[in-house]
């Protein structure tokens, strides 16, 4: 089974445990019902932005949908690609506070990808082993170059962006489990 095939299934899993119709995962989330259809089928091939909408809505990290933790096999790292930033899912750890996916990221030279709000208080930080990052809130940007380290709310939309060629670094993103503190 290919990737495509694998995230259909696992998405498709998600939407039924969550009680979802088709229709309303994609009024939801913005995606398209065909789209979320062909995504389902496998005969779509999943974009970042695309399916971080879907698992926001579901109430999910990336993860859900890339690995599959129940297997208890460790399958070969899962990527996906947005406009500007390439993820490759390296590791996913859970514990009874929250879930962190590890991701090895590219950010495309002179791009700019913004990215919608992910569940209620997600946190993201990135690692920049080379090229300077421009990262996190739009109306307060944190800039980071090899070594350094840029951290941000990701319950807020958020950007990533390379505007003095390609980035790399680790991402971290950490979705807490448990209600919100009042």
């Amino acid at each position: 089974m290919g990737l495509n095939d694998e995230v259909g299934r696992r998405l498709k899993e998600l939407r039924q445990d969550a009680g979802l119709s088709l229709s309303e995962l994609a009024r939801r989330s913005g995606v398209g019902k065909g789209t979320l259809s062909e995504l389902e089928s496998g005969r779509r091939n999943p974009t970042l932005e695309t399916l971080y909408a879907l698992t926001t809505v579901l109430g999910r990290p990336l993860s859900a949908v890339l690995d599959d933790p129940q297997s208890g096999v460790r399958e070969s790292p899962r990527g996906v690609s947005g406009s500007a930033v390439t993820a490759v899912l390296v590791e996913r750890y859970e514990d009874a506070a929250a879930a962190t996916d590890v991701f090895r990221v590219t950010i495309a030279d002179g791009a700019t990808q913004e990215s919608t709000a992910h569940v209620p208080r997600t946190t993201e930080s990135l690692m920049v082993l080379s090229g300077t990052a421009v990262v996190g809130l739009p109306h307060a940007p944190q800039t980071a170059g090899p070594g350094a380290h840029a951290h941000w709310p990701a319950d807020e939309p958020h950007l990533y962006s390379a505007p003095h060629g390609e980035v790399h670094g680790i991402l971290f993103v950490r979705y807490p489990k448990g209600p919100s503190p009042s």
